[in-house]
């Protein structure tokens, strides 16, 4: 899907559920940005609150483009800033913290995601903004709370930090090896942020009860435990280590990659054994409990597995598989998932024309959340640093040229 089109023509006219609702989001890197996207992907309008010289640190990741002025937007920018406007103001200056103080009690949402108590050393934490605005719903995503009583209330974190602290990398760590860490993405911040807007739908429905408004404080870290949750509950069982689950769950090798096999069922352990040519398995001693598919897989298994698929390709195997009742799919590279059928017709491609030398566009995923009365997009490309300040001062506050070229003089603004 192109920036601009839309899809499903027949809920073109319904509009969007969260039309109407505006944020206001001091944001930056992933766990908010995500959020603030998928509010806006839903309809919201997103005013995006960036430091007016260098921008949110999403700005300066890598990979990277370059704007039309020549300066770096980086990928997770570029990922999680779909249809935003930007206002460049400076919350450590007095004026720019008026300024967003005055700019709240014209949003619904203001959310941020800094280290924990940084907004309110600011002079902009919920407290604050409350008082100008107490219908506010003030969304705060941090590592490890906006409240001082975490142990870990002065750790800055990243995704990465609170996923290795959730037990998953020790966890799913192979025997001899060391944990490795940021497997899946950004797991940690996308958890965070899903949780968010759950967090805020929730408190704008108990507003329109109530007329009132409240914080919605997540933690990255309580987030990312509640995603890896077999780690604690599995253990709780006597099971401390994924290695030790007595379920088939692991990647094969087919004739051009690998595919990924998941057999939790003794049904389905019997349908794998008759299709590779292996019904001598269900009579093996060692196979008459689960703990033993686990325990033989690289000896017995796996050998049978592969030595049946290596005249396959992977998705061979797993259409083969799949008529069976046997759970599988094909391990994707880059390049097969952008290719892929499914992900074409579900509008889960995004993109966004290059704005540099390069060649070809920018991919970024498409909005999962699926509703049959919303149109897909349209989705505006995301906005360079500060693009919309003078507009939106414009608009929402009243001011004119001379009032924005104090604030610019004052380094207030950009």
């Amino acid at each position: 899907m192109r920036l601009g089109d839309v899809a499903n023509e027949q809920a073109r006219g319904t509009g969007k559920p969260l039309a109407g609702i505006r944020v206001l989001a001091l944001e930056q890197m992933q766990s908010l940005p995500y959020a603030t996207q998928l509010l806006g992907r839903l309809g919201a309008d997103v005013v995006k609150v960036e430091h007016p010289i260098t921008g949110e640190s999403g700005r300066a990741s890598q990979p990277a483009m370059r704007d039309p002025r020549g300066r770096p937007v980086g990928a997770t920018f570029l990922r999680n800033n779909l249809s935003k406007r930007s206002i460049g103001i400076d919350l450590k200056s007095p004026a720019g913290r008026d300024l967003i103080l005055q700019l709240a009690p014209r949003f619904d949402v203001v959310a941020e995601n800094f280290k924990g108590g940084t907004m309110t050393r600011l002079g902009l934490g919920y407290g604050d903004i409350a008082a100008v605005h107490p219908g506010v719903i003030y969304l705060s995503v941090s590592g490890f709370g906006d409240e001082p009583d975490s142990p870990y209330a002065d750790w800055p974190a990243y995704a990465s930090i609170v996923e290795g602290m959730s037990g998953i990398y020790e966890y799913m760590r192979p025997e001899g090896a060391r944990p490795r860490a940021n497997p899946v993405g950004a797991l940690g911040d996308i958890s965070s942020a899903l949780f968010g807007v759950i967090g805020v739908f929730a408190a704008l429905r108990q507003r329109d009860v109530t007329g009132i408004g409240q914080r919605v404080d997540i933690a990255m870290y309580d987030a990312t435990i509640a995603m890896t949750d077999i780690v604690m509950n599995f253990a709780s069982m006597g099971i401390p280590s994924g290695r030790e689950v007595p379920v088939l769950l692991d990647t094969f090798q087919a004739s051009d990659g690998y595919f990924v096999m998941q057999v939790v069922r003794d049904h389905q352990f019997q349908a794998l054994a008759a299709i590779v040519g292996r019904r001598d398995w269900l009579a093996d001693p060692r196979f008459a409990e689960r703990a033993g598919w686990a325990e033989h897989l690289d000896s017995v298994i796996r050998p049978a597995v592969e030595q049946w698929a290596t005249t396959r390709t992977k998705r061979e195997v797993v259409e083969l598989l799949a008529a069976a009742g046997v759970v599988s799919g094909p391990c994707h590279d880059a390049h097969d998932l952008i290719a892929d059928p499914h992900v074409e017709r579900r509008n889960m491609i995004v993109e966004m024309p290059r704005t540099d030398d390069e060649t070809g566009a920018i991919l970024v995923p498409g909005n999962p959340v699926k509703l049959s009365a919303m149109a897909e997009g349209p989705e505006a490309r995301v906005p360079w640093l500060g693009e919309h300040t003078d507009a939106i001062l414009a608009d929402e506050l009243g001011l004119d040229a001379a009032a924005l070229a104090k604030l610019r003089a004052a380094k207030a603004i950009g």
